[in-house]
């Protein structure tokens, strides 16, 4: 049976060989609500709310709802689909009459963590050398790169004159070290971008805002800017992430001495 929606409340029902259903509302598969084929759950969500979610089958996998065709674009499983309670706003879309910028990419031998790595740069349609453009490290870089369409998106802000071009730098560093060492200059020496810390940014979703929030509070000197998107705020350099587990990143903040960054700071209303 299809989803249904009344006001707030979403009925969600359960497809052949359902064990369970899972969503942001359950920590992902953290906190399964078990639900077998042919019953039927109803949830109440914040007004407003766009929710994301899919079934695990009898052996615990993620499955769609075949009752449902809108996909849920989601960075990493297929098998997630969507539904949106009445008054949601949609996310910026890129527009597709902007000028389009372009995307090169980078590889190297690594010399700190082994083998090739590779990074992508957005450069901003009538990218001129001789100028100086501000820069944003993006950590998850294929998530937004290639879902989130983050240069595609800078394109059409720039095309409508909300911003001012900047270039974007794709990529999943693990340590801040590795970003200072081996990303920066790379990236410095070969594009036209500023030097000074007002003009670099850092960007990054769930464990990618963690690491940019970390590198941040470490190389204030360096970076300026901070963007970071339902980050993952427990996790702690070296040690496993674990779901429910005290704020570490937040306590760092509160006892360090007063930053200069600029800081940005979003999650979805399910999390």
């Amino acid at each position: 049976m299809p989803v249904q929606v009344n006001g707030r409340r979403v009925t969600f029902s359960a497809p052949l060989n359902s064990s369970a259903i899972i969503g942001d509302f359950t920590d992902d598969s953290d906190r399964p609500i078990p639900l077998l084929a042919g019953q039927s759950v109803t949830l109440e969500f914040p007004a407003k709310a766009h929710v994301e979610y899919a079934f695990l089958n009898d052996r615990g996998q993620r499955m769609a709802d075949p009752d449902n065709l809108s996909g849920a674009n989601h960075p990493w499983y297929k098998e997630y689909r969507s539904v949106s309670l009445a008054g949601f706003t949609p996310p910026l879309e890129p527009n597709p009459v902007a000028p389009q910028g372009r995307t090169e990419s980078l590889s190297w031998a690594s010399t700190l963590l082994g083998g090739t790595r590779r990074a992508y740069i957005h450069l901003p349609h009538g990218y001129d050398g001789s100028k100086t453009y501000p820069v944003f490290y993006v950590q998850d870089g294929v998530a937004f790169r290639r879902t989130g369409r983050l240069g595609a998106l800078h394109d059409s802000l720039v095309w409508q004159g909300r911003i001012s071009p900047a270039i974007e730098y794709f990529f999943n560093p693990r340590y801040p070290e590795y970003l200072l060492l081996e990303v920066l200059p790379r990236v410095e020496n070969q594009f036209a971008v500023a030097k000074n810390r007002a003009s670099r940014g850092l960007w990054g979703a769930s464990l990618g805002g963690l690491t940019s929030l970390w590198t941040a509070m470490q190389h204030s000197d360096i970076f300026g800017r901070v963007v970071a998107q339902s980050a993952a705020i427990q996790g702690q350099p070296g040690q496993t992430y674990q779901r429910g587990a005290a704020e570490w990143l937040l306590g760092q903040y509160l006892t360090a001495p007063l930053l200069p960054l600029e800081l940005s700071l979003d999650c979805g209303q399910l999390e």
